[in-house]
């Protein structure tokens, strides 16, 4: 159990669990098309085992336990995304109703329960047809996400929550256009410059058809690092430096200041698409709230690959299963420091969690989840305006590159019978939201 009780954090503070439209759903037969993650997938060597998400959870039939679930759990809130191929399965155009009626079912059922629904639009699952365009690297793709995001406010908006756009655009843009290890799985730099703009650039033309449709409380989710040097030199600093603006400050920077850092439009100068500086009113459109995903840390040092201004290293700190080290401080250091630097907007911690090898006794976990809520109540003591905390994930599920063998869940899957066991880790949380009730 935690060591601290609900009301610490205030009768308004919100918890909550998150999970991911392809990490979880499977039902792949209901008229869905394909996303890049179908097509990533299927390509020998991008993912650990082979593994597809083409079953994943089965929240597409087992919702109605998985919500009960959240329920039992005390959690407040249901952090969860659109599918856009379910939705619309060509990118653009023909809306299918099967995924309409699926989402119908979903919201309504959290309604029922007293779960408030908090939407992401987008969590990596971009359709096939619109990658075949060139996806994040075509402009075009503000105009498409726009009319999805149309469509997602005019179907489902009157029930929601709150609505982010989208979810880790780092992840959209740099881990997959320069690093290569996510769908659509690209090492290319001018590919990575004009995702990193055109994502943020398509963020704001759908807060404006959000909004234009009725749609209220709307949002963004970064993931951010606390990004440090590795060592004491000037180097490493400069690293360090460099690291945080391609983790951090291109997206905090270009959402709320409509600023990109000078560090990274010197370096894409070259590739960074034409006249990008005319669009940043547009990437900068006012927002409610900002959701920040957090982890661990970046500890960098200088790079002696030439083009290359940092790198990192591994640190010494406990790691997770996954390898990223535990560093609860990080997450204190980043609220105060967003909300000192950047905006007074209230934030959310959108996602927070440890891959663990552990079965359904998860006591790292646990401590794991201790430890980053009192990160939280750390930077709300310093005047960060934290309204809310959601847990990383409801279930074990499809971990993208991962496969299947990286486990995230506050409640234990077996993916071969799919039955649901909740850990330790989901009994604390139920201890401390149900006794302050």
């Amino acid at each position: 159990m935690f060591s601290f009780d609900r009301r610490d954090f205030g009768s308004d503070f919100t918890f909550g669990v998150a999970t991911a439209a392809y990490q979880i759903e499977g039902g792949q037969g209901d008229g869905r098309g394909t996303s890049i993650w179908d097509t990533f997938a299927a390509t020998p060597g991008n993912v650990h085992n082979g593994d597809t998400g083409l079953n994943a959870c089965n929240h597409y039939e087992l919702w109605p336990q998985d919500l009960d679930l959240i329920r039992d759990g005390g959690f407040d809130a249901y952090r969860f995304s659109f599918a856009w191929p379910r939705l619309i399965p060509e990118g653009t155009g023909a809306v299918n109703q099967a995924g309409i009626d699926f989402y119908d079912r979903l919201i309504d059922g959290m309604l029922e329960r007293g779960i408030k629904p908090y939407a992401t639009l987008y969590h990596w699952d971009l359709p096939s047809t619109l990658q075949d365009r060139g996806g994040w690297m075509n402009r075009d793709i503000a105009s498409w996400f726009a009319d999805y995001a149309t469509v997602v406010a005019r179907k489902f908006g009157d029930r929601l929550e709150a609505t982010a756009t989208i979810n880790e655009p780092w992840c959209v843009a740099f881990l997959s256009h320069y690093l290569g290890v996510h769908a659509p799985g690209y090492r290319d730099l001018r590919a990575a410059a004009r995702a990193m703009h055109h994502v943020l650039f398509a963020h704001g033309t759908a807060i404006d058809a959000l909004r234009a449709s009725g749609a209220k409380n709307l949002g963004i989710v970064l993931n951010l690092e606390k990004s440090e040097p590795a060592s004491e030199s000037e180097a490493d600093k400069s690293a360090a430096n460099f690291g945080d603006a391609v983790f951090n400050r291109w997206y905090l920077g270009g959402v709320l200041k409509g600023q990109y850092p000078k560090e990274m439009t010197d370096w894409l100068a070259p590739y960074l698409p034409a006249n990008y500086q005319d669009d940043m009113a547009v990437v900068s459109r006012p927002i409610d709230w900002l959701g920040i995903n957090y982890y661990t840390r970046g500890l960098y040092q200088a790079s002696s690959e030439p083009g290359r201004p940092a790198e990192q290293v591994k640190g010494p700190l406990e790691k997770t299963d996954i390898g990223w080290e535990i560093y609860p401080q990080g997450l204190t250091d980043l609220l105060v420091r967003v909300s000192n630097d950047y905006t007074k907007l209230p934030i959310y911690v959108t996602e927070n969690g440890m891959a663990e090898v552990e079965g359904d006794n998860d006591p790292r976990r646990t401590k794991y989840y201790e430890d980053h809520l009192k990160a939280v109540l750390a930077a709300r003591e310093a005047g960060a305006d934290v309204r809310g905390y959601f847990a990383w994930s409801l279930l074990d599920n499809y971990e993208w590159a991962e496969g299947y063998n990286k486990r995230f869940g506050l409640v234990h899957v077996d993916y071969e019978t799919q039955k649901r066991t909740p850990k330790s880790s989901y009994r604390a949380f139920q201890g401390l939201l149900h006794n302050a009730r």
